[in-house]
């Protein structure tokens, strides 16, 4: 069987961690330090917060740039649901907007539709109200805010789709005109760059562009560490409030007062939360880190090995790179066309039986329980519908996607 993802490990990286677990130092320490020094450093940011998760990282940045309970943060259906939860760990809803069906990532145009048509000022606060577009959600915490169904947009929160940039230069730009601080899901999009100026010049996804980025190191991510997360800014005032949020709001860091010559009491100046990375984590993270250009490079090649493979079929669309963008071939993700012989689950079946894995594309947290309403956002319903993961991972052989290619034309 040839999985659809596989976490490139090995013996540099459990002798980290048998390091970190012998040295007697085990949770958030100096490991941590050093992973987020080297991570700042790689993206080219001010300032790195490594967390237990981009869930986490999430949830931390949008209580840092202000979203409060009632408020309203615009982003995309089309990703983890983690994106969603996120903004309602804040008590805010996500009001959702549509996607760009080819990079799968926030539309502009949607978004600036958004904010001109669906949302007014009111006593010179942007409001939106959620009957005008499908409802609000009976799980939705508004209800419990006084507000009824409308609240105060407070935020953007783009999605770097499976690793691709978003067009920062235009979403950057729209909310810009209505004062909204950005906030960039950049879960997967570790060694990723963007672009600003037209694709002049480019820069680390993680610079970051918007107030803040947050990346995941979750196993089916490039750079792994089991878990956990990581906070990008330049802002020193954002890096502090994710410090005190990380460790239960507390003044004093465990690794100060382990080492303070006099005896140390810390306080607890905000509340707070449990959301440390360990130094086991972070010590895979730093060699996963130092590996992460050899890790990008093979997946090209593996990209130019697909396309090679797959441009003659016909009823298969293959991923395209906009001109801001370079992507870290996080994914593999190729749309059926309407010609396709077969419908999208099918198709994965009859791959699962030629013994290649694969997956659907991303989801869509409005079709979910929590989150629907009537609303519809026909790009991010058409991907959900259409799109399929092929198998993309670091040690994957030209061997193996010749056989994924095979299968794939066998379908038709």
């Amino acid at each position: 069987m040839i999985p659809v993802a596989r976490p490139w490990l090995g013996e540099e990286e459990a002798a980290a961690a048998r390091e970190a677990i012998l040295s007697g130092w085990v949770t958030q320490g100096p490991r941590v330090v050093a992973f987020e020094g080297a991570f700042a450093e790689r993206c080219g940011a001010t300032h790195a917060c490594a967390v237990s998760s981009c869930t986490t990282a999430l949830h931390m940045a949008l209580l840092a740039v202000g979203v409060r309970p009632g408020d309203v943060v615009v982003t995309v259906s089309h990703s983890f649901i983690a994106t969603a939860n996120a903004v309602r760990h804040c008590g805010a809803e996500p009001a959702f907007v549509d996607v760009e069906p080819e990079t799968f990532n926030m539309s502009p145009e949607a978004l600036e539709r958004f904010l001109e048509e669906d949302c007014a000022l009111r006593d010179g606060v942007l409001r939106h109200d959620f009957a005008t577009r499908g409802g609000l959600p009976s799980e939705s915490p508004l209800w419990a805010c006084g507000g009824g169904r409308a609240g105060r947009v407070a935020a953007v929160l783009p999605v770097h789709q499976l690793g691709m940039p978003c067009d920062m230069t235009r979403i950057l730009a729209i909310a810009g005109r209505f004062g909204l601080p950005v906030v960039e899901d950049a879960a997967g999009a570790a060694g990723s760059a963007l672009s600003v100026d037209g694709g002049a010049s480019f820069a680390p996804v993680g610079r970051p562009h918007g107030a803040a980025a947050c990346f995941s190191f979750h196993p089916r991510k490039i750079l792994t560490t089991g878990d956990g997360g990581m906070l990008t800014t330049a802002d020193a005032a954002l890096d502090a409030a994710f410090r005190l949020y990380r460790q239960h709001g507390m003044s004093v860091s465990d690794a100060v007062r382990h080492s303070a010559r006099r005896v140390t009491i810390e306080s607890y100046v905000t509340t707070g939360y449990n959301y440390r990375m360990t130094d086991i984590q972070a010590a895979v993270g730093v060699v996963q880190l130092g590996r992460l250009d050899d890790m990008i490079e093979g997946r090209r090649r593996l990209r130019a090995l697909y396309e090679q493979a797959l441009s003659g079929v016909g009823w298969l669309r293959l991923p395209c790179e906009p001109r801001h963008a370079r992507w870290n071939v996080m994914s593999y993700p190729v749309r059926l066309m309407p010609d396709a012989p077969v419908g999208r689950d099918e198709f994965m079946q009859r791959l699962l039986d030629r013994g290649v894995a694969s997956r659907p594309g991303v989801m869509n947290a409005h079709a979910e329980p929590p989150y629907r309403t009537g609303l519809r956002l026909p790009h991010s319903e058409d991907a959900r519908e259409r799109v399929v993961l092929l198998p993309m991972f670091n040690g994957m052989s030209e061997a193996d996607v010749e056989t994924v290619a095979r299968e794939v034309r066998g379908v038709g």
